[in-house]
């Protein structure tokens, strides 16, 4: 037995021990930094990031290329859930409604950044290597990467911030669509780019079949497997196969996305809108318990994202061909973002804040960037890709501080709050009865009854003569008293009390509340101080209403932004 235990346990590789053990710390490290940051004001997905560049090769080289390499289906793993739960995010009603606003924007904000970005570091790279038709070569693809748009940032951001308004479902349109824009971009500047540097073999109508079978291939499979998963929600209810179901699917469609070759975030948003649109009731507990599920996944994303960079291979030439294209890209997003949402007469928020929204690159770019470097291989593909690497870290540190910056100034941050939400940040202050109607022990019917008709209450506490919390009294109760005996006059609220089973602190959670209510199934609570005194009173109705009335405010605010113009 002993001997069988040994030999299992040799077999287990250190390495496996290591990645686990990396795994733990860099989830652990990069909730800490997040929590960090997020104090002071910081979307935490910046300090996911900063904890990866410590813990990778720029830092202390505890994640190191070959981890990352090990962890990158992990990768791929995430990006299929961003990408699912943003397709989700686009029902046919928007699109029927703003499809053509979002496809102008989306032209607009894709092809500026590529002409700025293409004809300045094609200037730049011109004097500096003294070879303007391999500066301009190197300098259309990366215009063909500047145009593309992280979905992940971007959406982590918007969930962060709980943000709903006309930017907020321009962002989730844009950040879906121009994946495939970018992609066909890079395709188009491959064959020029191949051209420019003598490949003979590089033709431009040749090159244009692979993004056609990218992209169709991707919606074609996403299409189908949507419409499995849409049959298997309709048969099953039970949250645990639900999400069995839903994260099987969503690995299925990655690993055939990535074994086709055809576009794998874009195979997983079709999945995403195919589910959300043909079964949106359904699709919603679906979503949820992702959306519950992922937090961790997302976490060790970003700090593996952090961990990629590698600043002590950047001569000092990479850092000017950074710069540009920073610049660029920065430019290119704001002039296409402003002239398409004005061509589009999209809302002033949209006008004035989108192009801050749009400066987050990772994913797609840094794919796009080993795609150059597979194309051509040697001093253009390598140059592509550290650039790339660097641009991405340094927009993914900016990006979610401007998206913050751009929805806050627009007015969306916090409209998007679900009953979960207000459970979770509302206490029992905010919306207990400060001054209920008390009942005295000693009070005779008739009192009783003169508060009663002065009040809409139902529930009514009975404190003694320091406000201390002895029973509750309802109006049912009167009335089965009228209904059973003669003796009215002679009854006191004591005698009519029922026992106060339970009481809460003024700062306890609305979770506690609801949890109170529930356990003890009443309809009401006393909310007491630290010497028992009665200072609020709650009634479940009333708490139902806040609910309902709080989302309905949120909902209308966000919908009033759409007038602005």
């Amino acid at each position: 037995m002993s001997e069988s235990f040994t030999s299992v346990f040799q077999e287990i590789s250190i390495q496996h021990l290591n990645i686990l053990f990396l795994l733990g710390l860099a989830l652990f490290s990069g909730v800490i930094g997040g929590r960090l940051l997020q104090k002071l004001k910081i979307p935490k997905v910046v300090g996911y990031i900063l904890i990866g560049v410590i813990l990778g090769e720029t830092g202390l080289n505890i994640i190191n290329k070959g981890i990352i390499t090990t962890l990158a289906p992990f990768n791929y793993f995430a990006l299929g859930l961003i990408g699912f739960m943003v397709g989700g995010e686009l029902k046919k009603k928007v699109f029927a409604k703003y499809g053509k606003q979002l496809l102008i924007i989306l032209l607009c904000e894709g092809i500026a950044p590529f002409l700025i970005v293409s004809i300045l570091i094609g200037l730049v790279g011109g004097f500096v290597f003294g070879d303007f038709r391999l500066s301009f070569a190197i300098s259309i693809l990366f215009g063909a990467i500047a145009s593309a748009t992280d979905p992940a940032t971007t959406t982590e951001v918007l969930r962060e911030y709980k943000t709903r308004g006309p930017l907020t479902r321009t962002i989730l349109g844009i950040v879906a669509l121009d994946d495939g824009l970018a992609l066909l971009l890079f395709v188009i500047a491959s064959s020029i780019a191949g051209i420019l540097i003598g490949d003979t073999q590089t033709s431009l109508i040749s090159s244009l079949i692979l993004p056609v079978y990218e992209i169709l291939g991707a919606i074609i499979i996403g299409t189908f497997f949507g419409f499995i998963l849409c049959k298997i929600l309709k048969k099953y209810s039970q949250e645990a196969r639900v999400l069995a179901f839903s994260i099987g699917t969503i690995l299925l469609l990655v690993g055939l996305s990535l074994a086709i070759g055809v576009d794998m975030l874009l195979s997983l948003m079709t999945l995403g809108v195919i589910v959300a649109n043909f079964k949106p009731r359904r699709s919603k507990d679906a979503f949820k318990l992702i959306e519950s599920f992922s937090p961790p996944i997302y976490v060790l994303f970003f700090v593996l994202i952090g961990a990629k960079l590698n600043l002590r291979q950047m001569a000092p030439v990479i850092f000017l061909l950074v710069f540009v294209y920073l610049v660029g890209t920065m430019l290119g997003k704001i002039i296409g973002s402003r002239l398409g949402a004005n061509i589009s007469n999209a809302p002033k928020s949209v006008r004035k804040y989108l192009a801050l929204s749009m400066f987050p690159q990772a994913g797609v770019a840094v794919g796009l960037s080993i795609l150059a470097a597979q194309h051509f291989p040697g001093e253009i593909g390598n140059t592509i890709v550290i650039v790339i690497t660097a641009t991405t870290f340094i927009s993914q540190l900016l990006g979610p501080a401007l998206t913050k910056f751009s929805l806050t100034k627009a007015k969306e941050v916090g409209l998007n709050i679900t009953e979960d939400d207000l459970i979770d940040t509302t206490i029992a202050q905010d919306l207990m009865d400060k001054k209920p109607p008390l009942l005295y022990k000693n009070m005779h019917l008739s009192e009783i009854l003169a508060i009663f008709s002065k009040s809409t209450n139902l529930y009514y506490p009975v404190v003694d003569k320091n406000n201390k919390i002895i029973g509750i009294i309802t109006v049912d109760s009167i009335r089965n008293i009228f209904m059973e005996t003669g003796l009215n006059d002679l009854l006191l609220a004591v005698d009519l009390m029922e026992p106060c089973l339970t009481t809460i602190e003024p700062q306890s959670k609305l979770a506690l509340v609801k949890e109170e209510l529930d356990n003890y199934n009443i309809e009401c609570l006393a909310v007491i101080n630290q010497d028992k005194t009665i200072v609020g009173f709650i009634e479940k109705r009333r708490l139902n209403r806040f609910i309902s009335t709080k989302i309905l405010e949120l909902q209308r605010q966000a919908d009033s932004l759409e007038t602005l113009s």
